[in-house]
């Protein structure tokens, strides 16, 4: 089972534990036009590994094996983080399926749900937490 993690936990887990990595799963037009988690106050950086593969929003068929590929090993305490949490969850159940047995998601994500205008980043989320990020 992935339990759901605020933003202001996973930040909080992200600069106490060691082993905490946050992997971002979104996709790379994402990462370019919304901005990304800026780790480097706890003195990390964000994985950037996507789910899905922009423009066709395919499964990323090699995703377990890039987790791998990026130094990411059972012992890592893994977060994941999408636009809203829903990608996220099924990276991360995904990702528990392949041997990481220590998987979070983040709850409502980088942006959140949109708020009564339509915009995200504003309602809940790592941006509406006021946590750090960065434009790419």
């Amino acid at each position: 089972m992935v339990d759901n993690v605020a933003p202001t936990q996973t930040w909080e887990a992200l600069k106490s534990d060691a082993s905490a990595r946050l992997v971002d799963v979104r996709t790379d037009a994402e990462w370019n036009f919304v901005g990304v988690p800026d780790l480097s106050p706890a003195g990390k950086q964000t994985v950037l590994i996507p789910w899905q593969v922009y423009p066709t929003m395919q499964r990323n068929g090699s995703f377990e094996d890039d987790l791998k590929q990026a130094g990411l090993t059972a012992e890592n305490a893994l977060y994941f983080i999408c636009r809203s949490g829903a990608r996220s969850m099924a990276a991360a159940q995904a990702a528990l399926a392949a041997g990481f047995p220590h998987v979070f998601n983040v709850a409502d994500g980088f942006e959140g749900p949109p708020d009564v205008q339509g915009h995200r980043g504003t309602t809940a989320g790592w941006k509406a937490d006021d946590l750090p990020w960065r434009q790419r």
